[in-house]
């Protein structure tokens, strides 16, 4: 974090990142001193409305974050910012995104938790765009021109009031991660059987397991006296608002319940009751010891794919089983009805022999299973999810001998499958698990 006084006293020149969080209510013009080197700005966190035309002076700059000041309009300035990649106003007030206020440059654009209504024609202009969050606004339709967005691979449009998905949706050749729980065009059904409930009292809350856009969680104790069905030691997710990057807290929760138990899914307990300060969370298996996290979450340059530690390599066996037990898992979900939303790396956890668990249904949207076109279209869109977390353990497989070519190669072809640009010609999630077991 920098300091207004080291802006204004010259200290900062020469620098490509710079974050003020000081209650700002105008935008201190000595940013644009900063022109000829600034790719970074933060200035989330302040009071700010509005952005001045000089603004565009800033040539650098490729990603900025003004998210929780209060914008009620997008600045159309930031349609003149030509190397503008990532842009984030999320927990503003904006009610308005005026033409031409998204440069046709923008690889990832935050509105997440605003009051949208309508989204401009010419966003279809942002030929680039792979990552688009917009859960959390008021949106009744998304614009037929977004179909033009081919790169697009990422649609966050949960928690609005859509009432029906786009069939030009479905031809977005890239399309691999999509949520759109909250919305009337979602299925709002909760598990059909009873749910089990905990209350925090009951909970002796230990040390911070781990911290996600939604939540944080907890390993806890059960007190015993006070419910003997679950086992003596859980964890404990606390979300952490009411909308978060993917959606609301309650779809998560919904979609949780709904999935039901898996021996590859992290297993849902309970719903938390009785927090403190009335927040919501879940109760859940705790992880055995000896997993850990197959990957990292995408960074600012990967934007949509995992990251993983230099020198990470996956074994031919591990690589088998990892893809076997998530298609596993991504059968089991399909039937239920939950499209998961979040196929990824960094949601999985591995133990030394490869076995993984798949969870974190933040993203995860329940949907009417029995309309075939629409839940053929779903499945095949989260196929193309499964295809990148195939390539990903691919492209850091270990050497392999000689006579392990051949299956090294089918892998390969059912990746290939799986990452079609025509959704329709991807194969079932049914028929990846049968070919997975003939490989």
């Amino acid at each position: 974090m920098h300091t207004l006084e080291q802006l204004q006293s010259g200290a900062l020149t020469g620098t490509t990142h710079l974050k003020l969080s000081c209650g700002l209510t105008h935008f201190p013009m000595e940013i644009l001193q900063l022109a000829d080197t600034l790719e970074v700005l933060d200035l989330s966190g302040n009071s700010l409305t509005a952005l001045p035309q000089e603004f565009a002076r800033l040539t650098k700059l490729r990603i900025v974050f003004l998210s929780n000041n209060p914008f009620t309009e997008l600045p159309v300035v930031l349609g003149r910012c030509g190397h503008l990649e990532m842009i984030g106003f999320k927990a503003c007030q904006i009610e308005t995104v005026p033409e031409n206020s998204i440069p046709a440059s923008c690889r990832w654009l935050i509105l997440t938790d605003n009051k949208i209504t309508h989204l401009p024609a010419s966003i279809g202009n942002c030929t680039q765009m792979q990552k688009l969050m917009l859960a959390g606004n008021r949106l009744q339709a998304l614009p037929q021109e977004l179909a033009n967005c081919k790169n697009l691979e990422l649609l966050r449009i949960s928690a609005n009031q859509l009432q029906q998905l786009p069939d030009w949706l479905f031809n977005l050749p890239k399309l691999a991660w999509l949520a759109f729980a909250g919305n009337p065009c979602s299925a709002s059904n909760l598990a059909q059987h009873k749910v089990q409930t905990t209350n925090w009292n009951h909970l002796g809350i230990e040390e911070q397991l781990g911290e996600g856009a939604s939540g944080i969680i907890y390993k806890a104790k059960v007190k015993p006296e006070t419910n003997p069905i679950l086992p003596e030691e859980v964890a404990v997710k606390v979300f952490k608002g009411s909308v978060t990057s993917d959606g609301l807290p309650e779809d998560e929760i919904n979609a949780s319940l709904v999935a039901g138990a898996h021996p590859n899914l992290v297993e849902t307990l309970a719903i938390l009751t009785g927090h403190p300060e009335k927040k919501q969370g879940l109760v859940m298996g705790l992880i055995p010891e000896g997993f850990s996290n197959l990957g990292g979450p995408p960074s600012f340059s990967t934007i949509t794919r995992d990251t993983f530690p230099p020198g990470t390599t996956f074994t031919l066996p591990h690589v088998l089983t990892i893809a076997r037990g998530i298609a596993s898992v991504l059968v089991h979900l399909q039937a239920k009805g939950v499209l998961h939303g979040d196929v990824y790396a960094h949601n999985t956890l591995v133990n030394k022999h490869g076995n993984p668990l798949f969870g974190d249904f933040g993203a995860a949207t329940v949907f009417d299973n029995t309309k075939a076109p629409l839940a053929v279209n779903l499945e095949r869109v989260e196929v193309r999810a499964f295809g990148c977390l195939l390539d990903d353990l691919l492209q850091h497989l270990a050497p392999v001998p000689a006579e392990d070519s051949q299956t090294v190669k089918a892998l390969k072809s059912l990746r290939d499958q799986c990452l079609q640009t025509d959704l329709i010609q991807r194969p079932s999630f049914l028929e990846i698990e049968t070919s997975l077991t003939d490989i």
